[in-house]
C-alpha cells in the first residue's frame, strides 16, 4: 500500500504550551481535529526555547515549575486535506505561525503495514 508515499505538505503550526481553546490546551485540541479530519499523522514538539513574535525569549528553567514554552505541531498530507485542516481550525488559534511547505515520503513503516 503506498497511499502514504509521494509527494505531500508540511504543515508546521508554532504555538505555546499555555494556549487553549474552551478549557483545554490548544494543541490536544488540535490533534483530536486533526484525527477527525483523517489527517494521516500529526507529532507535537516541545521546544527548550524560543523567540516569538514579540521578541520576547521563552525558555526551559528547571528552577519554575510553569513555564511558557514554544511547541511546534507537525501534520504530513495531501495538500487539499493540510488547506482544508487548517481552514477548520483558523478560527481556535489566537495566536501562532502556520506554515507549509513541500516534503516527499519515501518511505512509511511500522508493526503489521506493508508496502506494496
Amino acid at each position: 500500500m503506498k497511499r502514504y508515499l509521494g509527494k505531500r505538505k508540511l504543515l508546521k503550526i508554532y504555538i505555546s504550551n499555555e494556549d487553549s481553546f474552551e478549557g483545554k490546551p490548544l494543541w490536544e485540541v488540535l490533534l483530536q481535529r486533526a484525527k477527525d479530519a483523517g489527517i494521516s499523522g500529526a507529532t507535537v514538539l516541545k521546544a527548550v526555547a524560543g523567540l516569538g513574535a514579540h521578541s520576547q525569549l521563552h525558555a526551559f528553567n528547571v528552577w519554575v515549575l510553569k513555564q511558557k514554552l514554544p511547541l511546534v505541531i507537525e501534520m504530513i498530507d495531501k495538500e487539499e486535506k493540510i488547506k482544508t485542516f487548517v481552514d477548520s481550525v483558523d478560527n481556535i488559534i489566537d495566536e501562532g505561525l502556520l506554515t507549509m511547505s513541500d516534503v516527499e515520503v519515501i518511505s512509511y513503516k511500522h508493526p503489521g503495514f506493508k508496502e506494496s
